[in-house]
């Protein structure tokens, strides 16, 4: 392991990939990050897909067995084979750490978005179809997500909650969360395998703000650039801990052994040349919480990350910064409600030229 990372995982950061492709599962790297870099987990999401199957050969010999099937079938049956594969490799870790660790993300289709019992079904279906333990159903946080997640995990299934921007948004996921494992453990779901993560975007909010930041062009504006999004990361993990601490519904429900819903730090790869290229990393550590890195931050952090805890102590700093924001007539709400919007229309995008490219495969390979 490197120093970096595992100092890292030392300070009680899971390091979870986000990337996955036929090709990382067959030649090795996947378990090379394991074995190197404290990988214990994987992401994926639309515009991961997007890049690993627009790749000509892996995915060949699959879809020649596959044949002529409708496209959407296609996806699905090749991005299920990479999701179970690859909980096959970490299902030690998975079972070393008592399911905390070791999970592997499927997200619905993003078209599915706001579209609450549809999301629901596929989400159930998704589950079936991996059929594995440790996988996670990815659900985007949208106001028609929140009631599928609910249900989801009242079926005793993961959850990872994906594309979460704002503060408000954020304690409404918790609270779908507690009372998903509270209707779980009233249908008879052993709670203590059902896992979740709530994953917060990070780098985004500063790509946004600092545009705002920038149109200002005041000196006070100018020292604000690159701050919020930490500022707004550090807060959930504020939000986390009260939560937990002082619900009294979750305090029922831990004594029946269910886990809490960690923060996943999304988004962290840094998008602003003159910030750190482990920004989003190690501003971010703290215990219980994970971070999905792409493997070019993840690369970044081995070779010169910290890893030393950085955000107990900084809630009044981060308070300030988003006070200091406001000050300045940055509306933070619609910065987070257009984040996302844009996040749920990019990934359609992306599942729109997934099926284009298995569309193409399945007619090359099938004459």
């Amino acid at each position: 392991m490197t120093e970096a990372t595992q100092r890292t995982s030392d300070s009680g950061v899971s390091i979870w990939l986000d990337d996955l492709s036929r090709s990382r599962i067959e030649s090795g790297s996947l378990q090379d990050l394991i074995a190197n870099k404290n990988v214990v987990g994987v992401t994926t999401n639309p515009s991961i897909f997007q890049k690993a199957l627009h790749e000509v050969g892996p995915y060949d010999p699959q879809l020649k067995e596959l044949g002529k099937v409708d496209v959407e079938t296609a996806v699905r049956e090749l991005t299920t084979t990479d999701v179970r594969n690859a909980t096959d490799i970490f299902r030690e870790i998975a079972e070393k750490t008592d399911f905390v660790d070791g999970r592997v993300s499927i997200e619905v289709d993003p078209r599915l978005a706001h579209e609450t019992e549809a999301t629901e079904k596929q989400a159930e279906e998704l589950w079936a179809k991996v059929d594995r333990p440790n996988a996670m159903i990815k659900i985007p946080a949208t106001l028609e997500g929140l009631p599928a997640i609910t249900a989801t995990l009242a079926k005793g299934i993961s959850v990872n909650v994906t594309l979460i921007f704002s503060l408000e948004r954020y304690e409404q996921v918790i609270d779908a969360y507690i009372e998903g494992i509270a209707q779980a453990a009233a249908n008879g779901h052993d709670l203590k395998h059902i896992g979740s993560v709530a994953s917060f975007f990070v780098s985004r909010v500063d790509t946004a703000v600092d545009k705002l930041l920038e149109a200002n062009g005041s000196d006070e504006a100018k020292a604000l650039e690159g701050k919020a999004a930490v500022a707004n990361a550090r807060l959930a993990y504020e939000l986390f801990e009260n939560k937990f601490a002082n619900d009294p519904r979750w305090a029922e429900l831990e004594a029946k052994g269910a886990k809490k819903q960690r923060p996943l730090w999304a988004s962290t790869g840094t998008k602003n040349a003159a910030y750190s290229d482990c920004k989003y990393v190690d501003e971010l550590v703290a215990p219980f919480v994970v971070n999905t890195m792409p493997e070019k931050t993840l690369n970044a952090l081995a070779d010169h990350g910290n890893g030393a805890p950085s955000i107990k102590g900084t809630y009044e700093e981060s308070h300030a910064i988003m006070d200091k924001l406001a000050e300045l007539g940055i509306n933070i709400k619609d910065v987070t409600d257009k984040l996302e919007a844009d996040g749920v229309a990019a990934f359609i995008k992306s599942w729109d030229t997934v099926l284009a490219d298995v569309q193409a495969g399945i007619d090359r390979v099938n004459g």
